[in-house]
């Protein structure tokens, strides 16, 4: 397997130049550049000063395409921080199987501890928390399964990388105590809001040391506010989450199905990615270790 995934694609880089030439001729004469690996299902190129071409490499993220397409412009004049809405939407063709879009260049880098500040962070992200559950819904679909959805639908998923993963480095038995707490705590009864649904730090920007916007809306959908508190088990210093978790504003119950929302992911990704991207399997395990220890 040459990449993270044993179904994902190569993209060869003439392939999107002639994509790009034939289905949007006003940008044909832009400059193409491939950027280099960043996150776990898509490749990037940089086309001249201002777009960003997003062509999905599995077929999971392919299925989000149109969903941003349709529904990120109409979120973003709620938001006050940029987000990289769709400007074109690119069809499969030239062997290349699925949609691919065209969106905006926003200038900024990832988060480090170096480029920001953990409190005023805190403050910064839970605050754009709280603007995205505030949005309409704008008649935007209910997420039905996965992130968040009711929690009982990722049990099966929890069940199957609990028992896959390496007991010398988590033990199982503490790992399906988070989970069933977490099944426990009252389910979710408002009204589905808004959320982004992966708010680590490759898909955050930090510019001047400010949150400057927030990317890769693959997970995005409405549904249990809860699963944007996933933060505070993740990059967020722990002396920070707390401060995080008081912005973001949601109640007890909502914490314990957000430890549940973080675990699924966590669990699955410190085994999958071991061999092939072991930062984030490294990054995965640390969060359930700190997910873990939060349950006391």
């Amino acid at each position: 397997m040459s990449g993270m995934h044993a179904d994902e694609i190569a993209i060869d880089d003439r392939t999107v130049r002639r994509l790009v030439d034939a289905q949007l001729p006003e940008w044909a004469g832009l400059p193409l550049r491939r950027l280099p690996p960043i996150g776990t299902d898509n490749q990037l190129f940089r086309l001249g000063e201002d777009l960003l071409v997003r062509m999905p490499r599995i077929a999971g993220p392919a299925e989000a395409v149109l969903f941003e397409h349709t529904w990120l412009p109409r979120i973003a004049p709620h938001l006050s921080l940029p987000i990289p809405s769709p400007v074109a939407l690119g069809l499969p063709g030239e062997g290349y199987p699925w949609h691919w879009t065209v969106v905006p260049w926003i200038e900024g880098a990832n988060p480090t501890p170096e480029t920001f500040d953990p409190e005023k962070w805190a403050v910064s992200l839970g605050s754009f928390v709280k603007e995205c559950r505030a949005v309409p819904g704008l008649g935007g679909p209910v997420t039905t399964e996965g992130r968040g959805a009711p929690l009982v639908a990722l049990d099966p998923w929890v069940q199957e990388w609990t028992a896959r993963a390496d007991p010398t480095e988590v033990s199982r038995h503490a790992v399906l105590a988070v989970w069933a707490d977490a099944l426990a705590a009252p389910a979710y009864d408002g009204e589905p809001c808004w959320f982004h649904g992966d708010l680590h730090e490759g898909n955050l920007l930090v510019a001047d040391g400010r949150l400057a916007a927030v990317i890769d809306w693959g997970a995005a959908g409405r549904g249990d506010p809860a699963i944007e508190l996933n933060a505070m088990w993740g990059y967020l210093p722990e002396s920070a989450a707390d401060l995080y978790r008081t912005t973001v504003g949601l109640d007890e119950a909502a914490y314990r199905r957000a430890r549940g929302f973080a675990l699924a992911p966590s669990i699955s990704a410190s085994t999958y990615y071991r061999e092939t991207a072991p930062h984030i399997a490294r990054g995965a395990l640390e969060t359930v270790r700190r997910l873990i220890a939060s349950l006391g």
